[in-house]
């Protein structure tokens, strides 16, 4: 069955969600964005408009809970991708580690009933970039899905614990990334993706802090990804099935 492109009548009204078309023709891609822990979507709207992939829709999603001013200091709003809001109160900052229930659900609506089964999208052309606690969401849902989805592009996220390892490896590839002082992606967060995914690669940056890409050379090991993980009908006759 063909796939047809996305509507905001596929996904639960609750949601907030940006859906960013290719600049020509129809997706045969979905890239799934995911912000980062006291952000909304709208920076990642821009970065779907960015990016510019071909063949491929984006979906900037905003974390379906919202964080309390008390939190945050400030009346802008900010969502986060947590079952709670947990305090470390070492570091006196909000725990990224709390609990993936919730979104897991969330994405199961928007990924396995929106997209698969209303629009005909295949998992393996279903893709997730994510960043922080964004990053920990998708993991933990390529995780616990039982199908191999294009791939999770983490930046500055790890698995989180919830995602225990029950069960076989996921075939889901992942690509991580992290500063070189990262207190997320570490040695032990790595080794911990490789005991749940089949395919992972780490990338670790020469700038300290997980921050968004700032330069071409950081950019270089995610457009790889994508051009590795990215189907395209380019050169593929009509009528073709791609296996």
């Amino acid at each position: 069955m063909t796939s047809r492109p996305p509507t905001q009548a596929d996904f639960p009204s609750s949601l907030v969600v940006d859906i960013i078309p290719p600049s020509s023709g129809q997706p045969i891609n979905i890239l799934i964005l995911l912000h980062g822990l006291g952000d909304t979507n709208k920076s990642f709207s821009q970065l779907g408009r960015n990016l510019n992939l071909p063949e491929t829709a984006c979906l900037s999603i905003q974390g379906p809970n919202p964080i309390p001013p008390i939190f945050t200091g400030s009346d802008t709003p900010a969502f986060h991708w947590g079952d709670d809001v947990l305090i470390d109160e070492g570091k006196g900052e909000i725990e990224l580690d709390a609990g993936f229930g919730i979104i897991e659900r969330v994405l199961a609506e928007v990924v396995k009933e929106g997209l698969m089964q209303k629009c005909s999208y295949p998992a393996r052309n279903v893709l997730f970039l994510g960043f922080r606690q964004g990053g920990m969401a998708a993991l933990h849902f390529a995780a616990s899905s039982d199908v191999e989805f294009g791939g999770v592009i983490s930046i500055g996220g790890r698995l989180p614990s919830s995602s225990g390892a029950g069960g076989g490896k996921s075939k889901t590839p992942v690509l991580v990334l992290g500063g070189s002082r990262s207190a997320q992606v570490t040695r032990s967060a790595v080794d911990a993706l490789k005991a749940r995914f089949t395919d992972v690669e780490y990338v670790k940056w020469e700038k300290g802090e997980d921050s968004m890409p700032r330069s071409r050379e950081e950019m270089v090991p995610i457009m790889k990804f994508f051009a590795r993980r990215l189907r395209s009908r380019a050169g593929v006759p009509e009528g073709a099935v791609e296996i």
